[in-house]
């Protein structure tokens, strides 16, 4: 029996690339836009640590309503613009970035017309809909079957999913990617998709993707803090992988009923 613990080390690429690592962010809603903030934090602090740091395309066809302010950070004059327009201009006014709006929806129908087709390092989506899911499962599948070079070969995916007061997060490998030797640690190379791994439950869950009329039914239907702490939780661990090099989790159960939090082990 092999009681060493179980580690995934991250692609030497996501250490050390020769380019600014890219990143899809799927869904500018209420966890997409706070995760762009996280991530633009991020590429801030890895440039000054000597880090290429990022390249995003964030991918929204939605547009700001009123039921949206509140949740999400968008102020008055935003009403009625792409939401993925007024994160994108925002932030790249704040942190001197070079990000992209994308006002189309990730999916397997139209990969060829999105920017690159779709490649990225890093996916990391925020969406509602189990269906969306489990079409960017065979999205990343498709780009995975594809010969890309390191800058744009396709190495992780994180996802995201909430309730009212609950959510969690799960990093998975898009393909194996290859491990060191280690004495100390039980090294693992592949994290399956959230798709496969929780496929029965994602299957027998009853999405409600109406939309809100008002700020008062948005937060009937997800509490004001649980797509920031999601987010912020999320990042750090896609931080820890950058800073280093390895984790023994991948992901978490967050319940913010009591608080608690519940880390993902690897097996």
């Amino acid at each position: 029996m092999n009681t060493k613990k179980a580690m995934h080390f991250a692609d030497n690429y996501l250490i050390n690339p020769t380019n600014p690592l890219t990143v899809n962010l799927i869904g500018a809603g209420g966890t997409g836009s706070r995760m762009l903030t996280e991530l633009a934090r991020m590429n801030h602090s890895l440039i000054s640590l000597g880090h290429t740091g990022l390249q995003l395309n964030l991918y929204d066809d939605d547009m700001v309503t009123t039921a949206n302010q509140g949740r999400q950070l968008f102020a008055d004059t935003e009403v009625g613009l792409f939401k993925v327009v007024a994160l994108i201009n925002r932030t790249n006014r704040f942190f001197g970035t070079n990000w992209k709006a994308v006002t189309q929806q990730f999916n397997s129908s139209n990969l060829k017309s999105l920017p690159n087709q779709g490649k990225a390092n890093i996916y990391i989506s925020c969406v509602d809909s189990v269906i969306a899911r489990f079409d960017i499962a065979t999205s990343l599948q498709s780009v995975e079957n594809h010969k890309s070079y390191e800058r744009n070969k396709a190495l992780y995916w994180m996802d995201f999913g909430n309730t009212k007061n609950s959510g969690q997060l799960l990093l998975s490998t898009i393909g194996e990617i290859k491990q060191p030797t280690s004495k100390l640690y039980r090294t693992v190379s592949n994290l399956p998709f959230v798709t496969e791994e929780f496929k029965e439950l994602l299957q027998a869950k009853n999405d409600n993707n109406e939309p809100s009329c008002s700020l008062a039914e948005a937060l009937g239907k997800q509490d004001l803090f649980i797509n920031s702490t999601l987010a912020s939780i999320g990042a750090s661990l896609l931080w820890r992988l950058f800073r280093e090099g390895m984790t023994p989790h991948r992901g978490f159960f967050l319940n913010l009923t009591d608080f608690r939090s519940q880390p993902i082990p690897l097996n």
